[in-house]
C-alpha cells in the first residue's frame, strides 16, 4: 500500500528540495497539469529521475529497480501474458513469473483498473517493481523488438507443435516447405532453423552443431573456437530441425543411414554467408553440423589478419616472387585458407593468370580462376593440377596438400617458374619440411622448390568493452620476456555475450628458405636440426607471436598459453 503522505512533502522532508520550490512545482502544475515529477526534473529541482523514483518508490512502497537490473526473462513466455501493445501502451513490462506471482516494471503511478485487468488475464498476482522511464521505453523496444532462441524453443507455440511429432517419418507430418509463407503462417520448424542460423550469424559463430541424445537435443554454437551450448527444444522436433535443414541443403531427406554434405547461402544483413551442411548417423539419430562461411570482402585483406609489421613485409616479399612454393600450415580452422585467400586477392590484377582448385571453394575472388574438385567424377586434386599446368597459369592455389601425387605436381609447377600456394595440417613450420619427405617427396626437391612455410593459430582477442587491467610481476616478467607494466585479464560483459572475448585474431611464425635452411633440407635433417636452424636466425615461433598479442593487450597469457607451445 502507498503512505498517504504526498510525493513532494516526502522530498522536502528528505531536505532533496525546498518548500518554496514545492510550491512553485505545485503552481506550475496547476496551470499545466503536468505530473508533479516530471515538473521537479523539467526545473531541475532534483538532480535525477533515479533520484525522484526513489522516493516515489517509498511511496508507492514498491521496490526500485536499476536500469541494470531491467532484464525480462526469456523462457517464460512473458510476451504472451502481456502483449506487446499493452506495455507500449501503458509503460510496463513483465520481468519473470513464480509460480502465481508475475513481477512487472512500471515508470508511473499504477492504474488501479489496469492491473486488476492484467490479473484476470495472466491468472497471476501482480507484483510491482519501479523503474526509470527511458529505461523501461528502451527496454520494451529490446524485449518487444526481437526474437531469441530460447524464446522460440520455450514458446507454446513449439510446445503445442511438438505434441504432433514423433518418431514417424516427418515427411508424413507436416510441410517444411512453409517457409514460403509469411513468417506469422511459418510452421515452428521453420522459424526455429531460420532463427538458429539468425543467432549463429549474430553471435559470429562458425558453426552449428545438432546432436540428438536419448531423451534430449544439444544445440551448440562455435564461437571464437569455443563450443557453447544453447537452449534446446523439444527432443521430438530433432527430425523435423534435421529435415528441414536437409531440404534447404538439397539433401536426401529419405537417407538416415549413410553420412551426407549439401550447402545453401543466406543474404543477411547486406551480405552473402555460404552454409555447408554435414550429417552423420549416430546411434540415437542424425548429427547435423553447419559451417557458416562468412563471404565479406574485409576478411580477405592482411592488414586485419594479424601479421606483425615484420612478418607482413616477409611475406608480401615472398609472394611476390615469380616462382617457387609457399606452404601455410596448421590444425583445422586455424585460418590457413583465408590467408592465402587474402595473398591471392593482394596479387590479383589483369596482367596475371591465377588459378585455384579447393575443396570447396569458400571464397569467391572476382577476376580469379576457381575449381570445385569433385572426386566423383574424377577431378581431383593432382588431375586439376595437371590440367592447370597446361592453362599458362602465373599463379596457382591448391586447397591442401593430402597426398605424395598432389606435392609432386606441386614442386614440379613451382620448379618450371610459377609460384605454388597451399597448405599442409602440421603443427608448426619446420614440420611442414619433414612432412613432404615423409610422403614420399626427395629432399633435394623439396629444398630446391620450397621458399617459406608458415605456421599459423586463431587466438581469441579481449573485448574492448570490459577488459581488466593488472600489473606484471618480476617473475611473469621474467618468465615470458614482458617489458611492458600492465597485461590484461577477461572479464564479460553484455557487449561480448559474457565470454570476455570478441573476435579472433591470427598468430604466426614464418620460416623462410635461406642457403642455411636449404642445405640442412637436403642434407634431410632432422626435425629438431631445423627447428634449431630456426631458433639460431633468431626467427619467431608461435609462441612468442602469442605473447606479443599478450604484451600489446590484445589477448590474455592464459590464452596465449594455451593455445600455443615450446
Amino acid at each position: 500500500m502507498e503512505t498517504k503522505e504526498p510525493i513532494g512533502e516526502l522530498l522536502v522532508e528528505r531536505k532533496l528540495i525546498t518548500r518554496d520550490q514545492l510550491n512553485q512545482a505545485i503552481a506550475e502544475q496547476n496551470r499545466t497539469k503536468e505530473p508533479l515529477g516530471s515538473i521537479l526534473l523539467r526545473f531541475n529541482f532534483v538532480e535525477s529521475e533515479a533520484q525522484l523514483k526513489a522516493i516515489l518508490s517509498e511511496q508507492l512502497k514498491v521496490p526500485y529497480l536499476s536500469d541494470q537490473e531491467l532484464k525480462p526473462r526469456k523462457d517464460q513466455r512473458l510476451k504472451e501474458l502481456v502483449p506487446a501493445e499493452i506495455a507500449r501502451a501503458h509503460l510496463i513490462l513483465p520481468l519473470e513469473r513464480s509460480n502465481r506471482e508475475l513481477k512487472l516494471a512500471i515508470s508511473r503511478r499504477p492504474d488501479l483498473m489496469l492491473i486488476d485487468n492484467l490479473k484476470k488475464m495472466t491468472d497471476c498476482e501482480v507484483m510491482l517493481v519501479l523503474v526509470n522511464e527511458e529505461a523501461i521505453k528502451k527496454a520494451i523496444g529490446s524485449f518487444y523488438g526481437s526474437t531469441e532462441l530460447v524464446e522460440m524453443v520455450t514458446s507454446s507455440e513449439v510446445s503445442k507443435a511438438s505434441e504432433t511429432y514423433d518418431d514417424s517419418p516427418l515427411v508424413e507430418q507436416v510441410d517444411l516447405e512453409a517457409a514460403a509463407l509469411g513468417e506469422g503462417e511459418a510452421a515452428p520448424v521453420v522459424k526455429l532453423v531460420d532463427l538458429l542460423i539468425k543467432k549463429a550469424l549474430d553471435d559470429r559463430a562458425s558453426d552449428i552443431h545438432i546432436e540428438p541424445f536419448q531423451d534430449t537435443i544439444m544445440f551448440r554454437y562455435r564461437i571464437d573456437g569455443a563450443l557453447y551450448e544453447l537452449p534446446p527444444p523439444p527432443k521430438q522436433f530433432h527430425l523435423a530441425v534435421v529435415s528441414r535443414i536437409k531440404i534447404l541443403a538439397q539433401m536426401d531427406i529419405a537417407e538416415k543411414r549413410v553420412p551426407q554434405d549439401g550447402s545453401f547461402s543466406v543474404n543477411y544483413q547486406d551480405r552473402k554467408v555460404d552454409v555447408r551442411v554435414s550429417t552423420v548417423p549416430v546411434i540415437h539419430g542424425e548429427k547435423v553440423v553447419l559451417r557458416l562461411l562468412d563471404k565479406r570482402t574485409e576478411l580477405l585483406d592482411l592488414n586485419t589478419l594479424g601479421f606483425e609489421p615484420h612478418q607482413l613485409r616477409l611475406f608480401e616479399q615472398m609472394i611476390r616472387r615469380p616462382h617457387g612454393l609457399i606452404f601455410i600450415t596448421g590444425p583445422t580452422g586455424s585460418g590457413k585458407s583465408t590467408t592465402l585467400y587474402a595473398a591471392v586477392n593482394k596479387r590479383k590484377s589483369t596482367a596475371i593468370n591465377i588459378v585455384t582448385i579447393e575443396d570447396p571453394v569458400e571464397y569467391q575472388i572476382s577476376g580469379v580462376n576457381q575449381v570445385q574438385v569433385k572426386p566423383d567424377i574424377g577431378l581431383t586434386f593432382s588431375n586439376g593440377l595437371r590440367a592447370f599446368l597446361r592453362q599458362d597459369p602465373d599463379i596457382i592455389f591448391v586447397g591442401e596438400v593430402r597426398d605424395q601425387e598432389t606435392a609432386e605436381i606441386c614442386i614440379r609447377a613451382a620448379l618450371t617458374g610459377r609460384l605454388v600456394l597451399s597448405t599442409l595440417h602440421t603443427n608448426d613450420a619446420a614440420s611442414a619440411v619433414t612432412r613432404l619427405v615423409d610422403i614420399g617427396i626427395q629432399p633435394y626437391l623439396v629444398a630446391g622448390s620450397l621458399i617459406l612455410v608458415g605456421a599459423q593459430r586463431l587466438i581469441r582477442r579481449l573485448c574492448k568493452k570490459c577488459k581488466e587491467p593488472f600489473s606484471v610481476s618480476e617473475q611473469i616478467k621474467k618468465e615470458f620476456g614482458f617489458d611492458v607494466e600492465t597485461i590484461y585479464a577477461a572479464k564479460g560483459c553484455s557487449e561480448c555475450r559474457n565470454i570476455g572475448y570478441w573476435g579472433r585474431v591470427a598468430i604466426y611464425e614464418f620460416l623462410p628458405i635461406d642457403d642455411h635452411m636449404r642445405s640442412a633440407i637436403s642434407r634431410n635433417a632432422s626435425l629438431d636440426h631445423l627447428r634449431q636452424v630456426q631458433r639460431d636466425s633468431g626467427l619467431e615461433t608461435l609462441r612468442k607471436s602469442a605473447l606479443k598479442k599478450v604484451a600489446q593487450g590484445l589477448t590474455t597469457l592464459d590464452e596465449a598459453l594455451s593455445i600455443t607451445y615450446e
